[in-house]
This record gives C-alpha cells, sequence and structure tokens, in this order.
C-alpha cells in the first residue's frame, strides 16, 4: 500500500520528539512544548538560509519542513545572526529546568523563538523579560511573540539596561564575563546559562547556580555564539584561562563579595571563576 505522505504537523510533532530526547530531561512538557511553537512563524519569509559548514545553503521553496532539522537558520546572513541549533538549546532547557512560576530574563532574544518556548514553560505564573539589541530583530520578535502574554520584549543592550530579579538568567550571546548586574539579579538557587568565551580558542557553555556566598560552576557542552555586545570587551580581565585550565572551574564571585584567591582561575575587574567549590 502507498504510504501517506506527512504533513507539517506529522514533521513539526516528530521534531519535538528529538528535541525532547536531546534534552535529557524527564519533563513531560518539552515534547509537547516544542511541538506548540512554530519555528516556521519566528523566521523571515523563505526560502530559508541554512548553516553548512559555515556556508549558508538555500533551501529549495518555503516549504517549512526544511527547517525542521538540527541546523542553524539565518535571521540576518549579512550579520552573521542565526535562528540557535535546536538541540542544543534542547539541552540547555534541559540543565536548566524552566519551572512554572519562574520568573526568566532571555539575553539576545533574536527574534523570539526560544523566547516563546521558555515564556510556555514558565506557565502557569511565570514570566519572561527578553532584551534583543538589534533594533530590527527585536521588532520583529515584539510582532512575533504578541501571543504570548507573559513575555515583555525590551529593545536595548541588556549590560546596560537595568535588570529585574530573575530565577533563571538564559544568555545567547558570547560573552568574556557575565556582568555584575546580570549575578546579582539572580534569585537565591537561582540559575544563569551563558556561553563563556573568556579567549577566542575557548567556547563553553557554563551554568552558573546562586548560593548563600557565591555561585556555583559548571561547564557544559562547547557552544560558539556571537559576542555579546558590551560583555565581550578584554579590557575588565585580570587573568585568563588556557583552555584545559577553563574546565576547571567549580565556583564564581563577586570581587566585592571576595577577592580572588591561588583557586582563580580567570578573573575580571568586577568577578572571578575560582577551581575551588562555592
Amino acid at each position: 500500500m502507498p504510504s501517506k505522505q506527512a504533513t507539517i504537523e506529522d514533521v513539526r510533532a516528530f521534531f519535538a520528539k528529538l528535541l525532547a530526547a536531546a534534552s535529557h530531561s524527564a519533563d513531560p512538557r518539552l515534547e509537547r512544548i516544542f511541538e506548540l511553537v512554530p519555528r516556521e512563524a519566528f523566521l523571515p519569509p523563505g526560502p530559508w538560509q541554512i548553516v553548512v559548514n559555515h556556508h549558508y545553503v538555500e533551501t529549495p521553496s518555503a516549504d517549512p519542513a526544511f527547517i525542521y532539522q538540527n541546523v542553524l537558520v539565518a535571521l540576518d546572513a549579512e550579520k552573521g545572526i542565526n535562528n540557535g541549533e535546536p538541540f542544543l538549546h534542547a539541552a540547555w532547557i534541559g540543565v536548566v529546568e524552566p519551572k512554572p512560576g519562574d520568573r526568566i530574563c532571555h539575553i539576545g532574544a533574536g527574534t523570539g523563538y526560544y523566547t516563546a518556548i521558555l515564556s510556555l514553560l514558565a506557565l502557569p505564573g511565570g514570566s519572561v523579560r527578553a532584551y534583543e539589541i538589534d533594533q530590527d530583530l527585536a521588532r520583529m520578535a515584539r510582532k512575533n511573540l504578541k501571543p504570548f502574554e507573559n513575555v515583555e520584549m525590551i529593545a536595548g543592550d541588556a549590560t546596560r539596561l537595568p535588570i529585574a530579579q530573575a530565577d533563571l538568567i538564559y544568555v545567547n550571546a558570547g560573552v568574556v564575563a557575565p556582568p555584575a548586574s546580570w549575578l546579582r539579579a539572580l534569585s537565591r538557587e537561582g540559575r544563569m546559562i551563558f556561553p563563556w568565551r573568556p579567549t577566542d580558542k575557548i567556547g563553553l557553555a557554563v551554568l552558573l547556580t546562586r548560593k548563600e556566598r557565591g555561585f556555583d560552576a559548571r561547564t557544559l557542552m562547547f557552544s560558539w555564539f556571537i559576542p555579546s555586545v558590551g560583555a565581550s570587551d578584554m579590557q575588565n580581565c585580570l587573568k585568563s584561562p588556557e583552555p584545559a585550565q577553563a574546565r576547571t572551574i567549580r565556583s564564581a564571585w563577586l570581587t566585592d563579595e571576595r577577592k580572588p584567591d591561588e583557586t582563580a582561575v580567570a578573573t575580571y575587574t568586577h568577578m572571578w571563576f575560582s577551581s575551588a567549590p562555592a
């Protein structure tokens, strides 16, 4: 018998299963939420530019089935800004475990695709405050996120604007070190995940969890994001790690709460990473 041709709903449902598996999470909500948010609704009109081996390859048509793969899709090809790799974001979401009621801060929201997913995971009772510095992308995100009533979209530089207290800070731009305002915004047991780029040779996802004193720090997978405006300047760096040393961090501290000591792996004017537990 001839096989039934898959619909876009079938494709999206299967992709959601893959994302749920990539998350390594037991949260039963993930698969359904990944399925509910259509990726094409947060992209420019197709055909789309997909990144392959640092080159853009155009899809044959505007059929959204082409973008339900583990690929980067261009938001602004000239600036090298893309909608992030789905399996990586699924893994990040699995690690940070967004919960109902969480106050989430999303820095580097792009056009809002992962913002939308985070907003649904924060329900009921939670909210997302999203920042995007690129004015064109922020304008698109604001339009795309209108149906998501628990999202506030802010066009501006999150390294300079006030950051409200958050239970989760989700950063999608590479930073040499997270700004002090982000660290101070975290609630007790609040989590921050960000792409750490202390040198050109290092690109690691780092998970920070705020404790009574300091922050637990854990390195995760390799993560390469475009640099964050305002948080990728080496001028405030006093000590950079070697690639092997970067993997040894176990805690992070604000320098006005604790001065760097012999366990310091990377030191900045406002904060430092230590190889000793918090």
